[in-house]
């Protein structure tokens, strides 16, 4: 049993038969009788670059409470398989659904399953390769790849829109640390949600004394500062970054605590500062 725990993450591949050549398929939203009728996909099956396991019902579940799915979502799976995490999303949780394969057996069959579930109106399997298909309008990303190919594909989903949930079954992103980590039996997923970039200067207007030069330094949602008020230089407290919306407190020299609470819009931060019973609207822009 300890020996099937150690080997279960690299068994665990993704499903994904990735375009690492020059050569990919078309892109094709065929019809769902197109499919092979005799093709059935095979846990293990070998795939382009790696092998094709399905991700088991329970953890599907998890991932998709973990990014909180809704009807006003968007879900994109890459590497879609037989399609049943992007099935689930549109029938369970209400979100149009799209599913990106590299395998066109695979895809098709994955088309077939999104016909048997009456979903052909929300859910929609796309055969091609997802570093070449654009999936920049997702508000939930889902995926399971090796650990090279989520590394690979970080640079894309950090450029995503702050806010983007993103979930990986089995492999992490790197140094990027998860915001949540699931289980299910031997298995884990991982959550994420895609921070806006904030570091650097900024300025912040509203409060008296002000305006105060903020200094933001980050790594990834990870965020610290300083606040300078005069001569003053005021640490951060507290501070946390979740997609676009900031949140920090600061002591100022007559030792009162403050709060901000705010989002990110553009190149600005609107949002307020609360202490003791006083709550004042400021905006922090770029210099």
């Amino acid at each position: 049993m300890k020996l099937l725990r150690l080997l279960l993450p690299v068994l665990m591949t993704s499903w994904l038969n990735l375009a690492s050549s020059s050569t990919t398929p078309s892109t094709t939203t065929a019809s769902p009788n197109a499919a092979p009728a005799d093709y059935k996909p095979v846990s293990g099956q070998p795939g382009k670059d790696v092998i094709w396991v399905p991700t088991p019902e329970g953890l599907i579940e998890k991932m998709l409470t973990a990014a909180k799915v809704s009807e006003k979502d968007k879900l994109f799976d890459l590497g879609a398989g037989d399609g049943i995490i992007a099935i689930t999303a549109a029938r369970k949780y209400g979100a149009q659904s799209v599913g990106i394969e590299y395998n066109p057996d695979m895809a098709q069959f994955a088309r077939r399953k999104v016909a048997e579930a009456g979903m052909i109106d929300k859910v929609k399997i796309i055969t091609g390769d997802i570093f070449q298909e654009d999936f920049s309008s997702a508000t939930v990303v889902t995926l399971y790849l090796m650990p090279d190919l989520n590394l690979k594909l970080r640079p894309t989903l950090l450029k995503m829109k702050p806010g983007t949930r993103v979930v990986s079954n089995t492999f992490t992103m790197g140094d990027w640390e998860p915001d949540e980590t699931m289980s299910y039996q031997y298995w884990n997923a991982y959550f994420w949600t895609v921070p806006a970039q904030i570091e650097g200067a900024w300025v912040m207007t509203g409060l008296e004394g002000g305006p105060l030069r903020l200094n933001l330094s980050q790594s990834y949602q990870n965020i610290g500062g300083t606040l300078t008020l005069g001569e003053q230089t005021l640490p951060l407290l507290g501070a946390k970054l979740r997609g676009d919306e900031l949140m920090f407190r600061f002591i100022t020299p007559d030792r009162k605590l403050h709060a901000f609470s705010g989002r990110m819009e553009g190149r600005r931060l609107t949002g307020t500062v609360v202490s003791d019973f006083m709550q004042k609207p400021v905006e922090i822009t770029r210099p």
